[in-house]
C-alpha cells in the first residue's frame, strides 16, 4: 500500500485521503458500497488509479481488523 494513504490535519480534516488529494478513503468506500464498480470509479475520478482503491479496500479492512472481547 506504501504511501497511497495520507494524514493532514489541514486537509479534509485530517481524514485519511488518498495520495493527499481532497479523496477521502470514506469517499472511496462510500461509492463501492453504493454499488460503483471499479471502473466507474476510476472513470469518475481520472486522478485516480487502481491501486488507490485496494489500498482504500485493505486501509478499511486493517481499520476493522481488532479483537473482540466476550464478556
Amino acid at each position: 500500500m506504501g504511501n497511497r494513504i495520507t494524514h493532514n490535519p489541514d486537509q479534509c480534516g485530517g481524514w485519511p485521503c488518498i495520495r493527499g488529494m481532497r479523496i477521502r478513503v470514506q469517499d472511496i468506500l462510500e461509492l463501492f458500497a453504493a454499488g460503483q464498480s471499479s471502473k466507474q470509479i476510476l472513470a469518475d475520478f481520472p486522478d485516480l488509479e487502481p491501486e488507490d482503491l485496494k489500498a482504500a479496500l485493505a486501509y478499511a479492512a486493517r481499520q476493522i481488523d481488532h479483537p473482540v472481547l466476550v464478556g
